[in-house]
């Protein structure tokens, strides 16, 4: 580690030289600590005083015989007083609620070396005419092994090791290439679902080890599912072990709890310390290099943007420039690693390249896409006419930036109600609705997010304590479902229209967005090339039929289905028809639309 980038913010590698670290005798801890008046190390074996290295900020300990397995906290005196805390760069932790750090080996024996020379060989920028499906889970409430749904026992945890097994299999037969994983680095607290993080370097032990999460992200790669992880750049847990005060003082948040305390109680980083930055950069470094993750998706980047997140306030230089640090910096040392930002700023720039003055994400969630669309879906039918245009909306700007469309855990928790709850109507008229929305979102530019258990149409909030309600497909209906989202899935990954210019003006057009009394709406996608494939979309959001509807589509003889939500193999009311192409005849075609409804047909 080079100490003067330290200090300056532009170091990645902190965590070589800070933590514990195994030596030629024994175990070596280095921490960082320039307010502290003394700090000893205590683990199993016993007790080791730290002494002042380098230019005094630096404290260390080594114990000889000592190795991999020591539990260990640093007890830090300032003022008179003492505080124990666990090691900020620590790569392991105890079992909440206990904390202590652990020392431990990293070494694993990697099978993914095709798929590391590929994502490096590709880039990132390859990514953004490709297929992302990102199917966004919480590991602890996926499935439980009991399938006792109330249990929050360890004990009925699925291991990295037993997730392994039986993930990969379950996002190959639903047509995911990508899963996000809710933050995995240590946190004290269940219900914070990892966003309150105390071992920014220490995968949860609730899952098992270090070595056995890489095994996991190990066997999706040999698969052909890519990884992505919630990273949370913006604040960490009060908790006292952790970082909050860490050497009598506040070393890496604001010292005035105007800025320095967030809107959920945590503590903001202060950005503006270099310090501070190698820490949070290393973190991310050391995620994507040692567990092979193959993004970052960076939390609440809206409160970097701004102080807490308030335009109001201004725009934090600071947070800023770490950020374009960050995303450059890591990016060169991960080649082909996304960055993925959730924001919900109208910031200019945020996918824009770092030396164009961007912040040099490859992603930004589009968050106004999903509010506006779950809106006209919750909307009654009287009212939808006069919302109609909350669906066109989107269209407008989707090519400013680099979006993915996200309906996440946010969306199905807190009194939101679930996707398929949301939809307007009882029980039986919301399939049809979640069915169209769902044929909406793969054929809208962007790439695409779904939360766990919106695939087979969970009914109940979102809850860490509880597995996915599983029993809901022993019901036809949402068998069906089930198998709509699944076929949905293929048909975005296979057709290159529905993808390969996301964020290019010729990959879309209106074809009908004109027509609130029908809300009927329709548009075309395109691969690029003079011989690229055309996918047009066909929606109809009233519950009234509309036969012999008509559309103006020039250059093209004839329509082929490829999905019909009202087929009634997905539970609607007409039989799967596939080979039965519809004719244009002079630039018009004639389709019948079936209440609320969606189509994709191929353009020949």
């Amino acid at each position: 580690m080079d100490k003067q980038d330290f200090y300056a913010g532009r170091e990645f590698f902190a965590h070589d030289f800070l933590g514990a670290h195994l030596s030629d005798t024994g175990m070596i801890w280095r921490t960082f600590a320039p307010n502290a008046e003394g700090i000893v190390v205590i683990g199993d074996s016993g007790e080791w005083p730290m002494h002042k290295i380098y230019d005094g900020n630096f404290w260390e300990a080594e114990a000889e015989g000592v190795g991999y397995g020591e539990h260990y906290i640093y007890r830090i005196y300032h003022g008179g007083s003492y505080q124990d805390h666990c090691d900020p760069y620590g790569f392991a932790m105890e079992l909440r609620p206990d904390w202590r750090s652990i020392s431990c080996d990293l070494s694993y024996q990697w099978h993914d070396q095709k798929w590391m020379a590929a994502r490096k060989k590709n880039g990132a920028t390859a990514s953004y005419n490709a297929p992302i499906n990102i199917y966004e889970m919480h590991l602890g409430s996926w499935c439980k092994r009991s399938g006792e749904q109330t249990s929050d026992d360890p004990a009925d945890w699925y291991s990295y090791s037993e997730l392994a097994e039986l993930l990969p299999k379950y996002l190959k037969k639903n047509a995911y290439n990508y899963v996000e994983f809710m933050p995995l680095a240590e946190h004290p607290f269940d219900g914070s679902w990892g966003y309150q993080t105390t071992g920014f370097f220490a995968a949860t032990s609730r899952y098992g080890t270090p070595t056995q999460l890489m095994q996991l992200v190990d066997a999706l790669h040999t698969a052909g599912i890519g990884v992505i992880l919630d990273f949370v750049p913006v604040h960490f847990a009060t908790d006292a072990y952790g970082l909050a005060n860490y050497d009598g003082t506040a070393l890496f948040e604001y010292p005035n709890a105007a800025v320095g305390v967030s809107e959920w109680g945590s503590h903001n980083f202060m950005h503006s310390r270099g310090e501070t930055c190698s820490f949070l950069q290393s973190a991310a470094n050391f995620w994507l290099g040692a567990y092979h993750f193959d993004g970052l998706r960076l939390d609440a980047v809206s409160r970097i943007i701004y102080w807490q997140g308030d335009e109001a306030r201004g725009v934090n230089a600071n947070a800023v420039e770490f950020v374009r640090r960050f995303t450059s910096g890591v990016r060169s040392l991960n080649p082909g690693a996304l960055f993925i930002a959730e924001d919900s700023t109208d910031f200019d720039g945020t996918t824009r390249p770092v030396e164009q003055g961007g912040l040099g994400f490859d992603y930004k969630w589009d968050m106004g896409w999903m509010h506006d669309t779950l809106e006209l879906f919750q909307t009654g039918q009287q009212w939808r006419p006069e919302n109609y245009h909350k669906l066109s909306f989107s269209m407008m700007y989707f090519h400013r930036e680099r979006y993915l469309m996200p309906l996440s855990h946010d969306e199905v928790v807190h009194g939101k109600a679930t996707i398929l709850q949301k939809m307007d109507g009882d029980y039986k008229k919301k399939f049809p609705q979640a069915r169209t929305l769902y044929l909406y979102m793969i054929a809208h530019p962007g790439k695409q997010l779904n939360f766990m258990g919106s695939e087979f149409g969970q009914l109940r909030e979102w809850d860490e304590k509880r597995e996915q309600d599983w029993m809901l497909l022993d019901y036809p209906t949402h068998q069906a479902f089930a198998h709509y989202c699944r076929e949905l899935n293929n048909c975005y990954l296979t057709h290159p229209a529905l993808w390969d210019q996301d964020y290019a003006q010729a990959g879309f057009q209106w074809r009908q967005v004109d027509d609130a009394q029908h809300m009927v709406y329709a548009f075309e996608r395109r691969e690029r090339g003079v011989d690229g494939e055309r996918i047009l979309c066909v929606l109809n959001l009233s519950d009234q039929p509309w036969p012999a509807y008509k559309l103006q589509l020039e250059a093209a003889t004839k329509l082929t289905p490829l999905i019909n939500s009202d087929w009634d193999i997905y539970g609607g009311s007409c039989p799967r028809d596939t080979k039965t192409s519809v004719t244009v005849k002079e630039g018009i075609v004639t389709l019948d639309l079936a209440p609320l409804s969606g189509l994709l047909l191929r353009v020949d």
